[in-house]
């Protein structure tokens, strides 16, 4: 890692697999005049394709020590980098100064990769699509189809706005250090917009989140401070199962009678 030391609270696993990073940007296929955005390039394994193949890059990293690194090693140009959390970063803002239609790239660190995904949904119309590296349940989740176990909020949040593919795993020896865990490549492209349901975005959150907060709860019971069994049924969903059997057009038409139900000032 060239004198470098992971940082655990950064949770740093630098990916070293020559060509695992090939196959990785093979299936990004970034091209010149593209507004490509890599989320921790770390030591710049992939940064290093990425400018090559596009020409530009930005990217964000929030390890200073790494920031220098990689301002040293990309000297003669080819990468705008923003030092900053991902996390808190105004992807809005950064979106509308590159102009829209990014395509988003990273090795994501695993404890963060959820909430990173929500932080970059209400910017999901410019976005032309998203490859990233996970741990490879995160990946399952996010692909899930209803009935499963592994179905849940994440499943349906996402898939409400993207279309999500599964690519390839990758295995932990790929990394230094090696992860604990499994990784997996996923591609995520944004649904057109007239392919996205007209609903409230924050009530479509709530609804998705108060039903599977308990997922042995059947809806009757999880959606009871949002919407009565009869406009749970109004929506062409049986009050009496539970969340997991439910796919992302249904949780849409829940949505929907909630915001009209606070419309009227209640769900009764």
């Amino acid at each position: 890692m060239e004198g470098h030391r992971a940082r655990r609270r950064f949770s740093q696993n630098f990916l070293h697999d020559v060509g695992v990073i090939a196959r990785i940007v093979a299936a990004i296929d970034p091209r010149p005049g593209q507004h490509l955005v890599e989320i921790g390039p770390g030591l710049g394994s992939l940064t290093a394709l990425l400018i090559e193949r596009a020409g530009r890059i930005t990217a964000v990293e929030i390890d200073r020590d790494l920031a220098e690194r990689l301002r040293g090693r990309f000297a003669a140009g080819g990468l705008d980098l923003v030092v900053a959390d991902a996390l808190q970063l105004d992807w809005p803002h950064l979106a509308r100064s590159l102009g829209g239609a990014l395509r988003i790239v990273g090795n994501l660190p695993y404890h963060v990769s959820t909430p990173l995904l929500f932080c970059l949904l209400p910017i999901a119309d410019q976005v032309q699509d998203q490859h990233f590296m996970l741990q490879r349940e995160v990946v399952e989740r996010m692909a899930a189809a209803p009935g499963g176990k592994v179905y849940g909020r994440l499943s349906v949040m996402l898939q409400f706005r993207y279309r999500i593919e599964r690519l390839f795993n990758v295995a932990a020896g790929s990394f230094a250090p090696a992860p604990k865990v499994q990784s997996s490549i996923v591609r995520m492209t944004p649904l057109s917009p007239e392919a996205v349901p007209p609903v409230d975005l924050a009530v479509f959150a709530e609804v998705v989140t108060s039903a599977f907060s308990q997922r042995r709860k059947t809806l009757r019971n999880a959606l009871a401070q949002l919407l009565s069994g009869a406009q749970i049924e109004a929506a062409q969903v049986d009050p009496g199962t539970r969340a997991e059997t439910l796919d992302v057009a249904a949780f849409v038409r829940l949505a929907q009678r909630a915001a009209e139900a606070g419309a009227n000032g209640s769900a009764h």
